[in-house]
């Protein structure tokens, strides 16, 4: 199956002000997001990519778009699935004043069973589903259209790739808030017909090591290495 390469979006103004933006409209990428977006086409450039997939949102739309200036032909495809948690009355809020909530506590501690308040509001499971539901259906369409080796960019939001590298290591998703995704990192999942493997997390570096190598013997790209990975040669 497809190796999924999840980019959060560049820093965005939201971020810079320290509010939650969830679907606010007109939240663009900063002067550091655009840096970062320019930077992430480079760090990609050795990747061979099938496709992009990219939240609706104007952030990730901005992020991936300096990476399809240098991809003449690359697919773009836009899924609500993999947009921002849709936080209700949240929204628009500063995190500052949002800790003093008491839902701030569940949030963090029993994120399986926050529901943002107020309409719209969604709950951290539901979210975490509709993007597990989301990357599978895109590795099955991305296989059958380019094969089992192929990847593909899916450039989504924080809390979005929090839950599914959760996902991907068997996490409960009470967990998921151990996990850090910093603006415009890239989080690397291989899926297999049997389990998934997480290559990267957080990855803010070199990225040509995800160039595939030559097609392995049948069935060992599934197995784990025991002793460990030696790396990329």
């Amino acid at each position: 199956m497809p190796t999924a390469i999840l980019v959060r979006h560049g820093r965005s103004t939201a971020n810079a002000e320290g509010v939650l933006a969830g679907w606010s409209p007109g939240v663009a990428l900063d002067e550091a997001g655009r840096a970062q977006a320019t930077a992430l086409a480079a760090r990609l450039a050795a990747v061979p990519l099938a496709a992009v997939v990219s939240s609706p949102l104007q952030r990730c739309q901005e992020t991936v778009a300096p990476l399809l200036d240098t991809r003449t032909g690359l697919p773009l495809h836009t899924d609500d699935r993999i947009g921002e948690c849709h936080y209700g009355d949240w929204t628009g809020r500063k995190l500052a004043e949002l800790s003093d909530e008491p839902l701030w506590a569940t949030v963090q501690r029993h994120p399986s069973a926050a529901v943002f308040p107020g309409e719209g509001g969604e709950s951290l499971r539901a979210m975490q589903a509709r993007a597990v539901d989301a990357v599978r259906d895109w590795n099955a369409r991305i296989e059958a259209e380019h094969g089992p080796e192929a990847l593909y960019v899916l450039c989504s939001h924080g809390d979005i790739i929090k839950s599914l590298a959760a996902d991907a290591l068997g996490m409960h998703l009470d967990l998921f808030q151990r996990i850090s995704t910093e603006p415009c990192s890239v989080t690397v999942i291989r899926y297999t017909p049997h389990r998934p493997f997480l290559l990267r997390l957080g990855d803010t570096g070199d990225l040509g090591g995800l160039v595939p190598p030559p097609a392995p013997a049948e069935g060992a790209a599934e197995d784990a290495v025991v002793g460990g990975s030696t790396g990329a040669p």
